[in-house]
């Protein structure tokens, strides 16, 4: 992955950002909180940097980052892959035990 400030100063673009509150699966979270923690970047830079590759059909992760990204899913437990994005569900609560 490319970090976002290595390109010259001429290039930058201007842009609004807002506040979201998003809900994602916890693994994922913490496997693309790694990602962006090894890069020294924010979470919200490697959202929009992988959400732009996607855009234009492109991966956004070189062969360096996508071995790290293969680590941090052991780590992290993440079973996941592409083919369940339509097919998640929310888990029900667990019911809490009264005392």
């Amino acid at each position: 992955m490319v970090h976002m400030y290595q390109d010259q100063k001429s290039d930058l673009r201007p842009v609004e950002r807002v506040q979201t509150g998003v809900r994602i699966e916890k693994r994922l979270l913490k496997v693309m909180k790694g990602l962006a923690e090894y890069h020294d970047m924010s979470l919200g830079d490697l959202i929009e940097g992988v959400v732009l590759h996607a855009f234009e059909g492109k991966c956004a992760f070189g062969s360096d980052s996508l071995k790290l990204v293969a680590e941090l899913k052991k780590i992290y437990n993440l079973d996941l892959d592409s083919s369940a994005s339509h097919k998640m569900v929310e888990r029900k609560p667990h019911a809490r035990r009264r005392s």
